[in-house]
């Protein structure tokens, strides 16, 4: 839309000075009318009036178009700035209603928190630290379990699913302005989000088939039922922390995003937010710093995040 009206106001500007530039030379004619109607030249006068009357009625058109044109681009203008104005306010409300969403749903990460971080930050022992899985074992198998079930009835997964704020932009020009890795980021963490809750969802189901209706200190004793859900409360852990990690950077990059007001669209994504760190807590302690920084009205931003370690 920019470049139409660019190329529009380029047009104007070309027919109004050629305009003028018809009207000038009208003028210079009718100085040398003057002169032949002095010197009775009679041929010349008729030709140079002629000429004049063109070139003046040709320069007053170009300039009438010109200024026609001039009020039609103004007025598409303003209407396309007003109608702008009143998206952005729009998706401003929206982002406003999704972030109070979000933030309700920290309480639940916040279970996450005390099953993951009970004796320090977790870590995938996928990367090597094994810590997490050493750990799984009789009274405090037993106990993990006890508190998965616990988190399984309290927190819907369905609900923190929904976490997401790419349909706010999908049907309006901010898909356009938004910085493109900035837009990645979003799509990608609300994939991670759709697919931990899925995950979850068949986690507990699995983690369920193998107890077979027994207690966690009873399937801790027996050592094959130890060992399945050993490896089932495994996989639920790379998703609880799969499922933090991404639901809480969704939503202090909202936070900021919202925070900047109607100028959200220049925003470029922030390092620390985009980072990856070594494991959850350390990312919202590298977090905490600029994340801090941004308020939504009495609300700070990373206080929204409601991180409570084990």
């Amino acid at each position: 839309m920019d470049f139409v009206f660019d190329r529009g106001y380029l047009l104007i500007a070309g027919l109004t000075v050629v305009g003028i530039v018809l009207i000038s030379l009208s003028l210079v004619i009718n100085s040398h009318v003057a002169h032949n109607v002095r010197a009775d030249l009679r041929h010349r006068e008729k030709l140079l009036e002629y000429y004049r009357n063109t070139f003046s009625q040709i320069g007053v058109i170009l300039i009438g178009i010109g200024v026609s044109l001039s009020v039609f681009y103004f007025q598409q203008s303003y209407q396309e700035r007003s109608r702008r104005n009143a998206e952005l306010q729009q998706i401003l409300a929206k982002m406003s209603l999704q972030l109070a969403r979000e933030a309700a749903q920290m309480s639940s990460l916040a279970e996450f928190d005390e099953i993951l971080d009970r004796h320090g930050p977790y870590v995938d022992p996928a990367t090597g630290d094994t810590s997490a899985a050493d750990r799984l074992q009789g009274a405090e198998l037993a106990s993990q379990i006890a508190k998965i079930k616990l988190t399984e009835d309290d927190v819907d997964v369905r609900e923190l699913g929904l976490l997401s704020v790419s349909p706010i932009f999908e049907n309006s020009f901010v898909v356009n302005e938004i910085d493109p890795a900035l837009w990645f980021n979003i799509v990608r963490d609300e994939a991670n989000i759709r697919y931990a809750t899925a995950q979850l969802t068949a986690d507990y189901r699995d983690l369920d088939q193998v107890l077979g209706g027994a207690t966690g200190e009873a399937a801790a004793a027996d050592p094959q039922k130890a060992a399945a859900a050993k490896e089932q409360v495994l996989d639920i852990y790379y998703d609880l922390d799969l499922l933090r990690q991404s639901g809480r950077r969704l939503l202090a990059r909202t936070c900021v995003l919202l925070s900047a007001g109607p100028g959200f669209t220049q925003l470029k994504p922030i390092d620390v937010i985009e980072s990856d760190a070594a494991n959850h807590p350390a990312w919202l302690e590298l977090a905490r710093s600029e994340v801090s920084r941004h308020t939504v009205g009495s609300q700070n931003c990373f206080d929204l995040l409601g991180y409570k370690p084990g």
